[in-house]
């Protein structure tokens, strides 16, 4: 039957047994992975009497920022090995790892004990991140693979959504070592797909070289396709998009904590709702991770809905107004503290990031030259492991002088000269923010309003939505200058 005369439940009938359990597998592989990740910002800086980790902020853009982005460069050796020793020795090995990683991160309590052990989740999604897009290009063909990457996607963001959604109803009840315990439970249900149901998918033999000479000559790829200018210019002005979008796990989270009075929603959930109310609430607010996660709620009820618009725009002209979009969204959710424009922010940034993040992907296809489009495809992900680089100094060193709430209110009691006992294991992070809301005789609240008021810890908005505004003109200077003489010189790229 031709592709044309296909129906929906046809096309969707043509995938075989590998693709889906290759999209099963990174639905659960992302679940175990935003599970952590969602909340982690929040864990990593939580008060230890609520079982956090009381780090500062610098700690966490550190720990964060570095090893996601080494788990973004890695594939490039990840995947040089996997087609190596196969498919499925490569994913036994990440499941391994990960499965041990969770589950240790939930044990280790110290800086540098984290940072290691996240590094070593990181190495193993790292190996499992190029095998999954691999498994889905071996099991479809010119006539679904559309299609096929798009019920990929849509796996990706189900599992970004259900994730974070189980970990905040586990972190209240049974504690945060849970949402650790969880991932490697999750992925342990991969291991066992993997090893009673998935099947080899076929490779083309390659040259008997070593592997470390393999990813000499992977290097040397790279390094042939940043050569082309076009490339990497789009390339460098991608990295502020991701450093935007970073800032929705990064930074958000803790901001809304700190910041954001939600009383209003939390009590009518527990009101209308009260059977949600211990997953989506928390002391009378709404629980941060939340409205991280309408982002990836949003992708999957609207990702095909915005798509169908935007394949009727030009490319450059789409990431355009995607970063517009997406900059004006993350600018409303950290330029008030008022709960119902975090919430219409992020559903704002939600849109740019449908808009710009998947035409990116597509515009590099088009901009490959003939016969190197998979050269070119693997450039895709040193913006977004730059991004995560960069992203550190925002939620790291910025938002620890500029925006941390515990930071400005050691300020602000010293200045007033209000002795207060330092922060330790007998004293915690809570701890102090209760002494100094007695020793100031305001409520919570009252405090906070007080801080927000004196130190307009909102000002961080300014560079986020900075880089925005510098990448959107910059881009659109790349388009005027290089793409559009193109276009009218007859190279067809749009």
């Amino acid at each position: 039957m031709s592709t044309e005369k296909r129906s929906f439940i046809q096309s969707v009938k043509s995938f075989n047994k590998t693709f889906w359990i290759g999209s099963f597998m990174e639905l659960m592989e992302r679940w175990a992975w935003y599970g952590v990740f969602t909340l982690f910002a929040l864990y990593l800086v939580g008060s230890t009497d609520t079982g956090g980790l009381g780090f500062n902020h610098i700690q966490k853009g550190n720990i964060m920022s570095d090893i996601t982005g080494l788990l973004y460069l890695l594939p490039i050796f990840t995947g040089v090995i996997a087609d190596r020793i196969g498919y499925k020795l490569s994913l036994v090995i990440a499941y391994v790892i990960l499965i041990a990683g969770y589950y240790l991160m939930g044990t280790v309590d110290t800086y540098w004990s984290m940072y290691f052990v996240f590094l070593f989740v990181a190495i193993g999604a790292a190996m499992f991140k190029p095998v999954a897009s691999a498994i889905i290009t071996k099991s479809t063909d010119k006539s679904n693979g559309t299609l096929g990457f798009g019920i990929f996607y849509m796996m990706v963001n189900i599992g970004g959504f259900i994730g974070p959604a189980c970990s905040s109803y586990l972190r209240t009840t049974y504690g945060w070592k849970l949402i650790f315990i969880q991932g490697s439970v999750v992925i342990g249900i991969n291991l066992l797909m993997l090893l009673f149901f998935f099947k080899e998918p076929y490779r083309e033999k390659v040259e008997k070289e070593s592997i470390g000479k393999a990813i000499v000559n992977s290097l040397k790829k790279i390094w042939e396709a940043v050569k082309d200018v076009r490339l990497t210019v789009l390339l460098i002005l991608m990295i502020g998009f991701w450093t935007m979008f970073n800032q929705l796990f990064y930074t958000l989270p803790n901001f809304i904590e700190d910041w954001v009075d939600s009383s209003v929603i939390a009590n009518w959930i527990n009101e209308t709702l009260p059977g949600l109310g211990r997953t989506l609430t928390e002391d009378g607010q709404v629980k941060p991770e939340w409205f991280t996660n309408i982002d990836a709620g949003m992708i999957i009820l609207l990702q095909m809905f915005v798509s169908y618009f935007v394949i009727k725009m030009r490319h450059v002209s789409a990431m355009i107004r995607g970063f517009i979009i997406a900059a004006i969204g993350v600018g409303l959710t950290f330029y008030t503290n008022n709960v119902m424009f975090t919430i219409i922010g992020t559903v704002i940034f939600a849109i740019g990031e449908m808009t710009t993040n998947p035409t990116f992907s597509s515009f590099i296809a088009l901009i490959s030259p003939k016969g190197k489009e998979a050269l070119y495809q693997g450039t895709y992900f040193l913006p977004v492991a730059a991004g995560n680089f960069f992203t550190k100094f925002i939620a790291g060193n910025l938002y620890q002088s500029w925006s941390d709430k515990l930071s400005l209110l050691q300020g602000e009691m010293t200045e007033r000269g209000i002795e207060m006992p330092e922060i330790s294991d007998s004293f915690t992070k809570n701890d102090y923010f209760q002494l100094a809301s007695e020793k100031l005789n305001m409520g919570k609240w009252e405090m906070t309003q007080l801080l927000w008021d004196s130190y307009n810890p909102n000002k961080i908005w300014y560079v986020i939505v900075g880089i925005g505004a510098f990448t959107i003109i910059a881009l659109y200077i790349y388009d005027k200058l290089v793409i559009r003489p193109r276009e009218a010189n007859g190279n067809q790229i749009e």
